[in-house]
This record gives structure tokens, sequence and C-alpha cells, in this order.
């Protein structure tokens, strides 16, 4: 496999920076639309960090535009990626939540939310419903879905689709293709790959292509390839400075939540930490009789995170698992002699050092296989006239804040990466500060190939943005809201909603609860301390919430505390 940066990336920067763009760009450009999973602003060394090798995603970032400040409406991967497909905030698209939760009663049952568009969680997309791939489809396009789906539905508006099962699995994954279900030998991340090379060495030469190429990774348990067992065993991860964070800045939601690395990460499911023999035994999921109380336990419930585990473990071949035995035997012994032996603190410290050697490791083999698609692109002739989108569907924690996972609208979950490459259209090399959201992409590819844009997606053209040296258009907007639905549920994050701006980021916590936070991001770029209720910030309070409130109207979003619709009415027996 390929890994280095493709040629005609490499040679075309000179060239690029001397002419800008094209004069004349192609009017039907085909679109590859790349999505990480799980993946912040802050994975790549094009936005600064220096924990993660990604040559190939950053050179990009060379090659075309970049993002600084492009955020996610809904930061948790079903809304998001319905916002990324239908160009539709969360409350508009009938998906709020990841869950499909029969045990929940009518109010997370599947069949009662077809029959009730106010209740929450994983409903179908409306037949009918205009996305990115349905209206390039009607405007001549051949259409692919390849990867990860997670929209508890069959994808609507492709010529051909591949995805995975639920959240996929990372080795032998089962798929679903055009409707048939099969299991694919090899690693998730290649054999997305090889599908979507597949898919365009088959396609119509005399049509322009938009596909949806969707990894699976890095989300959680990142399991690496085979290739990469290892690579980082001898590397120190530096630790963020509020790794070991006590909230005293915050309010109940971030003392509250459950998705602290040191107290709240499964030590089988997530730091491999199960020996071949006791991944050999039989494990059975114990009940209460109650279902709703019985679905939050087993959250935190070690079974869960033995069996989760033993099932991802066991798709390996026989060779497969003996090579990844011997990579983390060496982590399982360190494991049992720090037990019972070492602080809180030193622990929650180990278990960050073994989060980024597996999470690192899973990036690389997102990194190469861009890489390879990329270089095939090259092969056939179709780089430079292909828009080559990358973004994830929402931020991820790494250890800010003591965290994993996402969820909060604090900046690592809900700020996202974007690039942008297309040599016809976009400029090499340019940064731009335009505020941009997940829900701008379907109008903004739809924009640039020349269709016209359905009147009920609610995001914005980025096409602007994109072909005047990132140049910020006039009468932009200067906030973004957000909106998190899912709560009682995993991680127990309360539901809350806000604005973003440039300078400031307004929150409101409610449900169960009634809590606002204000962050002056200049000052306090981590969100670190809640100036809400600081005299010093009252005009910004105020202007900041007649903000809040004219998003919401725009957004439609004229329930936001749900008073007249009750999500989850069994809420109370939780």
């Amino acid at each position: 496999m390929k890994t280095s940066i493709p040629r005609t990336l490499l040679t075309a920067i000179p060239a690029l920076a001397a002419a800008g763009c094209t004069e004349n760009p192609a009017p039907r450009p085909n679109v590859i639309f790349i999505l990480m999973d799980d993946a912040g602003y802050g994975d790549f060394g094009c936005y600064g960090q220096q924990k993660i090798e990604t040559p190939n995603i950053d050179a990009l970032s060379e090659l075309g535009i970049r993002f600084t400040d492009m955020y996610s409406a809904a930061p948790l991967s079903s809304p998001a990626r319905c916002g990324l497909l239908t160009g539709r905030h969360a409350g508009h698209a009938q998906i709020r939540a990841n869950d499909e939760m029969t045990a929940r009663g009518d109010v997370w049952n599947h069949e009662a939310m077809l029959r009730d568009s106010t209740l929450e969680g994983q409903a179908p997309l409306k037949a009918g419903t205009p996305t990115l791939g349905s209206v390039m489809r009607q405007g001549g396009y051949r259409t692919a879905m390849i990867g990860k789906w997670h929209l508890n539905s069959d994808p609507q508006g492709f010529d051909f689709w591949s995805i995975l099962v639920g959240q996929g699995e990372y080795y032998s994954p089962l798929f679903i293709e055009n409707g048939e279900e099969r299991i694919e030998p090899g690693y998730v991340t290649d054999v997305i790959t090889d599908k979507a090379i597949g898919f365009l060495e088959r396609r119509d030469k005399s049509r322009p292509f938009a596909m949806l190429y969707y990894h699976k990774a890095p989300h959680r348990n990142w399991m690496p390839a085979q290739r990469h067992l290892g690579i980082n065993d001898d590397r120190v991860f530096p630790e963020p400075f509020n790794l070991l964070d006590d909230y005293s800045g915050r309010g109940s939601a971030a003392r509250g939540q459950a998705m602290e690395i040191g107290r709240d990460m499964w030590p089988e499911w997530d730091l491999k930490l199960m020996t071949p023999e006791q991944l050999a035994q039989s494990y059975v999921l114990e009940t209460s009789g109650d279902a709703n109380k019985d679905d939050v336990s087993r959250a935190n419930d070690w079974r869960s995170s033995v069996m989760q585990y033993q099932a991802a473990y066991n798709r390996m071949t026989p060779e497969e698992r003996a090579n990844w035995d011997r990579a983390y035997a060496p982590r399982i012994a360190e494991y049992e002699r720090m037990k019972g032996r070492v602080s809180q603190e030193e622990l929650t410290r180990w278990k960050y050092q073994q989060y980024m050697k597996d999470y690192c490791a899973v990036i690389k083999g997102v990194d190469e296989n861009v890489g390879r698609l990329l270089d095939y692109l090259e092969e056939i002739g179709e780089l430079d006239n292909t828009i080559i989108v990358y973004t994830s569907d929402q931020g991820f924690f790494l250890g800010e804040h003591g965290w994993f996972d996402k969820r909060f609208m604090y900046e690592e979950c809900q700020r996202t990466p974007l690039l942008v490459r297309y040599p016809k259209a976009v400029a090499a090399g340019v940064r731009t500060k335009a505020l941009a959201m997940n829900i701008d992409l379907a109008p903004t590819f739809v924009d640039m190939a020349g269709l016209e844009v359905p009147a009920d997606m609610q995001g914005r053209s980025l096409k602007g943005v994109l072909t005047s040296g990132g140049k910020t258009p006039e009468a932009w907007r200067t906030g973004v809201y957000y909106h998190y639905y899912e709560y009682p549920s995993w991680h127990s994050v309360k539901r809350h909603y806000g604005v973003r701006t440039n300078d400031y980021k307004l929150i409101h916590f409610y449900n169960d609860v009634d809590e606002w936070e204000l962050y002056d991001l200049k000052k306090d770029p981590h969100e670190m301390c809640n100036v809400y209720n600081d005299p010093g910030y009252a005009p910004v309070r105020s202007d900041m919430h007649a903000r809040l409130e004219k998003l919401q109207q725009e957004c439609g979003d004229t329930d936001p505390c749900e008073r007249e619709y009750e999500f989850f009415r069994g809420a109370d027996r939780l």
C-alpha cells in the first residue's frame, strides 16, 4: 500500500501558488466527501498538533483551503451525519440521537417514532427528503455511499451503497451492499478504501461522480490494523494541562458526566486488558427486570465491556489474534503490576497513554488510505477534476478535561476540521476564519456542481468562501447554533443548547437542571471558567442571549427546553 503524498499533490504547489486558481472552473466537478468518525480539529498536523502523523491529510490543507472555525450543529454521530447529508439542523430531520432503544417504551420505540415525528432517536429519514446524494443523482451524477452510515435506514439517493451495520467492526466487518449482507475479510479502513476504488473503477465515465467515503475510524474502541500494532509503544504523549481537571470553574453538567478516562474508560473494551484465556471464557449479562434502569446500569457494567471486546477479538483470524496477543501482552502485564499499588492520578495518566497509543495508530491507518485513494485518482487522471472534502462528524476529547468521547458544546467536540481541495476553483494554501457548520456542506457541493440548492436545506453554501480565497461573504453568520438531546443515556451528558461567536460561547443545560455557562474564548480558550454570573460580563451576557434567541428562531428551534414536548417521558423512572 502506498502511503506517500501523491505526486500530483506535491508538484502542484508551485503552480497553484503562482496562478491562484484557474479562471474557468469545470462546470461538472466530481466530489469525494471524506468523513472520519470522531476526529477533531486538533487531531491533524495542519491544525497544529504534533502527536499524530497525518501527511496525506495535511497535504490537502497545503493544496486547498483550511477552515479554522468549522462547527458541528449536533456533535453526536447520527444527528451530525444527518446534518451533513440533509443540510438541516437536528430538530428538522427526525434524527436527534444515536439510539433506537425499544426498552424505553413509546419514547424510544422505532414504530412510535415513525408515527410521531416529535419523538426522538433514530427514525429513518422521510422518503423523499432532499439529501446531498439524491440531489446530485437527480442532477446527473453517479452517486455512491461507502463506509459507516449509522442512520438506521438504507441509504437514499445513491446508485451504489455499501455500508457498515451500526457502528461497524474493525476486523472482518459486516457490510450491507445494495441490500445484501456480506462479511469482508480484512481491516475496516482498508476494506472501505478498496470498495471506494472499486466503485471508481466501475464508474460510468460519461457522468461525473459524487462519492461519500465514510470511515469508522477512529471511533471507539480504537483497534489498530495489524501492521500498526505496537508502533507507539515507545512513545510518551504530552498530557493536556487539564487532564486532571476538577471542574471547579463549571457547573453540575461537567461534574456529573460519565466520560472520564480515569473513572469511566473500560479496561477491557477500551484498553484491551484481557488475556487470551479470559477472552475464551463465556459471559452473560445480568438483568434487573426493569428495562429502563437496566439499560443505564449496563452502560457501566464490566460484563458489557468484556463481551464487546470478546466479540471484536473473535472477528480476527487465528493469526491476527496471535499477533494481537503478543502486542498487548506487555500492557496487560504492566496493568497487573499496577493494580492496587498506584494512586488514581497515576492510573489516569497511565490510561491516557494507552488511549493515545491506540488512537494515534488508528488515525495512521486512515491517513495511509486517504493517500492510497488520492494516488488512484492521480493514476486515472481525475485528481484535479475532483472536489476533495475532508471533515468529521464531530470532534473528540483526547484527555482534555480528563475526558474521552464527545457530546459537550466545548471546543474539542463542537469544532471540527474542514479541508477542501479543488485546484480549478480553490486556491492553494488558503486559511479562512469564516464561520462554517456541518449543515453547510450539502448545499455547498450541490451549489459547486451547478445544481439548485433545495429550499429546505438550512445550511449556507460555502462556494463564495471557497472561490474567493477564503474571504468571508457579506452578511455572513456571526454565530453558530448547537443542540444536544441525548440525555439520559450514554455518558450522562446533560441536554443543552447554545451559541458560539468568534469571541464568546453561551450554553444552557436543561431538562433535569437549569444552568447557564458563558465563556470568554479570547481569555479562556480552554473553557475552564464560567463567567455567566460575573457582573463585568453583564453586557456580553445580554448580547449573547439575544443572539441565541435569534438563531433559535432562524433554525426553527422554538421550543429549545422541550416544554411543549417531553421526549423522554420515562426519564423519571431512570
